[in-house]
């Protein structure tokens, strides 16, 4: 038995509107705004808890560490035998990558 005209356009309705409710869900979600709060307020939240707090201290530490390798090792003077028995060059050499 064919089905009403008026029931199959109530349907359809339904369906568009749900599929609209989904869709304004799924942009709400993705949403790189509201994104990028929730997480700088979870990072800012993990930052207060005591895990957090030395986390940070630990990669203070770390940064510190590497800067004052680096500037230790910037200049480092090499020294360098040659060939004959009594000589010494010294020269000044830049480290590379490190």
């Amino acid at each position: 038995m064919p089905r009403d005209p008026r029931q199959i356009q109530l349907e359809i309705d339904s369906a568009r509107e749900s599929l609209a409710a989904t869709l304004d869900q799924i942009a709400y979600r993705s949403s790189p705004t509201r994104l990028k709060a929730q997480g700088r307020d979870a990072v800012q939240r993990f930052l207060q808890t005591p895990a957090g707090q030395a986390t940070m201290g630990a990669v203070g530490l770390l940064v510190t560490l590497v800067v004052v390798q680096k500037v230790r090792h910037r200049n480092k003077v090499v020294v360098q035998k040659v060939r004959h028995p009594n000589a010494v060059v010294v020269r000044k050499a830049r480290r590379r990558n490190d």
